[in-house]
């Protein structure tokens, strides 16, 4: 019996050894995964920030150059838009009394196409009167708010 356990006493402290170290470096390997973990988590962590951020960045910059798209659409639209106006003098014979009137008509087009139909005011013109200057004094549509670099502040406000 003797002779059996020195054969049977190095087999079993062989396997011990092996199962000790076997534990100890499943135990190491557990701890080297929870490190590469909390370092994998970190870093999903920075690239989650630095995308929302980089998204937040990408929206703002997007939302401004749609905005400035837009600004230059409606800038060109309004550059292509123009006044066709035209006048003449009518005259009015009531029996004994003369009426001198300035007839002024105004269209608006873009480019080519008409937009509205002939706008037609009648004024009275006394005699001596400067004709071109009431011509130009008296219009439908406003020249100046054409553009709307020129418009007045409340008219910019409101696009």
């Amino acid at each position: 019996m003797e002779p059996l356990l020195w054969i049977l006493l190095p087999g079993f402290t062989a396997v011990a050894s092996g199962l000790l170290a076997w534990f100890i470096m499943q135990s190491r390997m557990e701890v080297m995964l929870a490190q590469q973990r909390e370092r994998l988590a970190e870093t999903r962590g920075a690239l989650d920030a630095e995308r929302t951020a980089l998204e937040t960045t990408l929206d703002i910059s997007v939302r401004a150059a749609e905005a400035t798209a837009k600004h230059e659409a409606l800038e060109n639209f309004l550059s292509e838009l123009r006044v066709e106006q035209r006048h003449y003098t009518r005259e009015n014979r009531m029996l004994m009394q003369n009426r001198k009137s300035l007839v002024l008509q105004e269209r608006m087009y873009f480019r080519n196409i008409p937009l509205s139909d002939w706008i037609e005011h009648e004024i009275t013109v006394e005699e001596g009167a400067d004709v071109s200057r009431m011509v130009q004094d008296m219009t439908v549509f406003d020249k100046g708010v054409v553009s709307i670099n020129e418009a007045p502040r409340s008219q910019k406000q409101l696009a």
